[in-house]
């Protein structure tokens, strides 16, 4: 039996037979000469090509409506690229050049790519989106398929080098029980997205793009191991995980099993998303992602507009607490009306709350669309800014939501000088949220997109844990010096790790919010230990080398995770 290791990112443990990605759509040969100087050829060309990109966007748009609201943001993001105004204009040059329509957007697409991939950070990773999106355009001008996920009547595990945020954003669980990539890392657009819909999932397994077509293989996915040639050990295992007892019901009562509350909250990005998180119990709203407003369209969205779309995830929460994070543009999530796309490193360029200085005003309008939007429902509704560095800035922003009648406000922990400087960071206000995504990345210097810094950018990192500990006790120095102790919550892809919630609950964290899908698992193991247990095992995993000792020292110590198969 061949096994190979990647990183789980989803749990899960599947036996099934593997279908590849559809192929790439080849690099096209220009056209014959004759016909790329007919008159009128350039002005026909620039037209067909203009509408291939709407089409392709128009299509995007479609699937955007029917995906869960993360996918949406992704699925919008990339029609936005099929009619960027930057691809289009270059590939209209080289059309005036003399290149033939295919061509002309194949290259455009590589120069607007390497000029992404030049910017580093988060910026390289949309060169995958301008490449999705020319194979979209090309196959749309030639009247064939997108390349994408196959097509089945049956269940498969889905094999890919990576997936494209469109591909990702509609995978269909039903028929894809199982994911694994030979590239992507954990807080890849892959692995949010499959953790969202409960795909057991991994990445980065290198050698996994040579395994044939139709093998039966086995994944696990809290494990991170693929085998190839699986036998009657993980038959019986696959077996018996498809025939536990399902945990897809939540109570809405999170407690460690000393009786510690721990609300369990639900991270959302629209109205849709917070009618399946109610439905799944959630006690609140941990992370409202207010990009959906604002992501795949040129100008700010108009006060009205914001208002209807907070007030729909409000009225699904009455009397529950919903924490709205300010739009955090920027990087990953450009907007041309907003952010400078020329940025030499965007990952530490203007994001988040740091766009309040080049474009004052956005941010106000925001706040006042939440603040008449909250009037209007019952939900206890709580701000927060991402990408707080200084207590400045804190101070700042809690003076915003005063003005704006909007009391609660908290910063997001997602830097480390917010986590070193907690006690004076968080002094000007009455929350904090943990970002482990963005900590993890900017605390290794990783970033978090690169599958070969997959290993450094692990939230289990112990220098990772140990800045969450001293935003806990820099939250408790806040406090004890100004008034009430500012609780600390975690809203990153750590908190639905059933094994790490455990260790951030010992941490002293006060919530844990996340998809959906994983509370009733994450409810399910804290019940099974004691507020004391937690701590412990939160300084077993401080006390670790690196973030693999730290998870293995854990799991060890709770066996409902394999019996739950998580």
């Amino acid at each position: 039996m061949s096994t190979l290791h990647g990183i789980g990112v989803s749990p899960g443990r599947i036996l099934g037979p593997v279908r590849r990605m559809a192929d790439a759509i080849d690099s096209p040969q220009d056209t014959d000469a004759s016909v790329r100087q007919a008159p009128g050829y350039v002005e026909d060309s620039t037209a067909r090509l203009k509408q291939a990109g709407q089409a392709v966007a128009a299509g995007l748009r479609a699937r955007a409506e029917q995906a869960d609201p993360a996918g949406a943001d992704v699925l919008s993001a990339t029609a936005l690229m099929a009619t960027d105004s930057m691809l289009h204009k270059t590939a209209g040059k080289a059309l005036a050049a003399g290149r033939g329509l295919e061509p002309a957007i194949w290259e455009a697409a590589e120069t607007v790519a390497a000029m992404l991939t030049s910017l580093g950070g988060y910026m390289a990773e949309r060169a995958a989106d301008v490449y999705d999106v020319r194979s979209r355009i090309i196959a749309e001008l030639r009247g064939v398929p997108a390349p994408g996920i196959p097509d089945s009547a049956t269940e498969f595990i889905l094999l890919a080098r990576d997936l494209a945020p469109a591909d990702t954003a509609t995978l269909d669980p039903v028929r894809v029980i199982a994911l694994v990539t030979s590239e992507g890392g954990p807080q890849s657009h892959t692995a949010i997205l499959a953790r969202a819909l409960g795909i057991p999932a991994i990445v980065a397994a290198t050698g996994a793009e040579s395994i044939p077509e139709g093998t039966d293989i086995y994944v696990d996915g809290a494990a991170g191991t693929v085998c190839t040639a699986p036998g009657d050990e993980q038959r019986v295992a696959a077996q018996a995980f498809a025939a536990r007892a399902p945990l897809e019901i939540f109570d809405g009562h999170g407690t460690t099993a000393d009786g510690r509350r721990v609300p369990l909250l639900a991270n959302v990005g629209g109205g849709a998303d917070a009618g399946a998180a109610a439905a799944a119990g959630a006690e609140g709203v941990g992370l409202l992602r207010t990009e959906f407003c604002f992501l795949g369209r040129d100008t700010e969205p108009g006060h009205d507009e914001q208002v209807a779309a907070y007030g729909a995830v409000f009225a699904e929460f009455p009397r529950k607490k919903v924490v709205v994070r300010t739009l955090d543009a920027g990087a990953d999530k450009p907007l041309p009306f907003l952010t400078d796309a020329s940025e030499p490193n965007p990952a530490l360029g203007v994001r988040g709350f740091r766009t309040d200085t080049g474009a004052p005003g956005v941010l106000a309008r925001q706040l006042a669309a939440i603040a008449e939007a909250a009037a209007a429902h019952q939900a206890q509704v709580k701000v927060m800014a991402p990408m707080i560095s200084t207590a400045q800035e804190a101070t700042d922003f809690a003076a915003l939501c005063t003005v704006a009648g909007l009391p609660d406000s908290g910063i997001m922990v997602e830097v480390p000088s917010a986590a070193v400087r907690a006690a004076s960071v968080l002094r000007p206000v009455a929350f904090a949220s943990i970002g482990t995504n963005d900590l993890t990345q900017y605390t290794m210097a990783a970033d978090r997109q690169l599958a070969p810094l997959s290993a450094l950018n692990d939230p289990w990192q112990p220098a990772v844990l140990e800045l969450i500990r001293l935003t806990v006790s820099g939250a408790e120095a806040a406090g004890t010096s100004s008034g009430p102790i500012p609780p600390v919550g975690v809203c990153g892809e750590a908190a639905a790790d059933p094994a790490l919630a455990v260790v951030l609950v010992g941490l002293g964290i006060a919530s844990l919010s996340m998809t959906a899908r994983a509370l009733a698992p994450v409810a399910a193991v804290l019940r099974t230990v004691t507020y004391a247990q937690a701590s412990g095992l939160a300084t077993l995993a401080l006390e670790a080398e690196g973030p693999a000792q730290a998870r293995t020292a854990v799991r060890s110590a709770l066996p409902i995770l394999d019996e739950l198969g998580l």
